[in-house]
């Protein structure tokens, strides 16, 4: 059946399309696109993709010129979209181009959110200093400072892990002696350095364990299996680890123990923080860069500068029949 002159679905009574339909990633730099859609009366913090706005996407993924017509037809440029600004956006992604937009379009860095990281802590982590005059309070502490540093140099380190399947557990405050201790150790494994890890007897025994000290604590590995996350619990009283398992599966799924209790769990390390997301948690997934592994450390506070701790740890330990006393 022909539509006829008139009725609304003749090509001639289409016009601009006044909401985000049909936008998809890589569309944020086509500026004559949104510009239409903006004229017919779409809203840049309106919906996309059911969880997301025009205004936030743009902010990390698109063009400054994209951002800046979003941001100067928004109502508040600084809307929050799972507990975080655009601008809040374009600094976690390091899109400085895109944060100097915002700022000239009179965003507000210093806008509390995500527990204590404004966009303008955020930046100062991101070595963004000029970008913000800092209030009196907001400085980092030595302690934050540390952790936002470590992160490309883990990055660097664990840039080349090429398989999956391995789990860690990034244990703060805790020698090796002192993890083992809390432990059912029922044998210590004496192999040659210069066998890899995937060539080692033992290699596929749920039951064996790396431990290593690092600088900040010790990280639990097993390159072969999940079971380094499943002691957390009783190696952490009295401080707290990150612990992951690079599933080949179903991909990186990361928890966090406190004083012998795991008090989170089906994480996402190295992903964009949830809007619930702890201060320490927020912090170590921007300075991660996209690494699980790095994230885990991170947060930690531990600083390894090899992979030795994932391939070829300081000790082999085949836990007893229980793992723990």
């Amino acid at each position: 059946m022909n539509s006829t002159p008139g009725s609304p679905d003749h090509p001639a009574m289409t016009g601009p399309q006044a909401d985000w339909s049909g936008i998809v990633h890589g569309d944020f730099a086509d500026l004559d696109e949104f510009r239409r859609r903006l004229d017919a009366g779409a809203d840049p913090c309106g919906e996309l993709w059911q969880y997301k706005t025009p205004l936030h996407v743009a902010a990390q993924e698109g063009s400054p010129e994209v951002v800046f017509e979003l941001a100067s037809r928004a109502r508040d440029v600084d809307a929050l979209c799972q507990g975080r600004s655009a601008l809040w956006n374009a600094v976690y992604h390091h899109r400085d181009d895109n944060v100097l937009v915002l700022m000239e379009s009179g965003a507000d860095p210093w806008l509390p959110m995500m527990d204590g990281w404004s966009p303008g802590r955020l930046g100062l982590a991101a070595s963004l200093d000029d970008f913000f005059e800092v209030p009196q309070g907001q400085m980092l502490t030595p302690r934050e400072r540390a952790m936002a540093e470590s992160g490309p140099e883990l990055a660097e380190v664990f840039s080349g892990i090429p398989y999956d399947g391995f789990s860690v557990a990034c244990v703060a405050d805790l020698t090796a002696v002192q993890a083992l201790q809390r432990l059912n150790v029922g044998e210590v494994i004496v192999v040659s350095d210069d066998v890899p890890w995937y060539e080692l007897d033992f290699c596929g025994d749920m039951d064996v364990l790396g431990f290593t000290d690092v600088p900040g604590g010790c990280v639990i590995a097993q390159p072969w299996a999940y079971r380094a996350r499943e002691v957390m619990e009783a190696v952490t009283p009295g401080t707290f680890a990150c612990g992951l398992y690079a599933n080949p599966k179903s991909g990186n799924q990361g928890s966090i123990a406190e004083n012998g209790k795991l008090i989170n769990w089906d994480l996402h390390p190295g992903y964009d923080p949830d809007s619930d997301a702890t201060a320490r948690d927020v912090l170590a997934a921007f300075a991660s860069r996209g690494s699980a592994i790095v994230h885990c450390l991170v947060y930690a506070g531990l600083r390894p500068d090899s992979m030795d701790c994932l391939e070829a740890p300081d000790a082999w330990i085949r836990l007893g029949a229980s793992g723990s006393p």
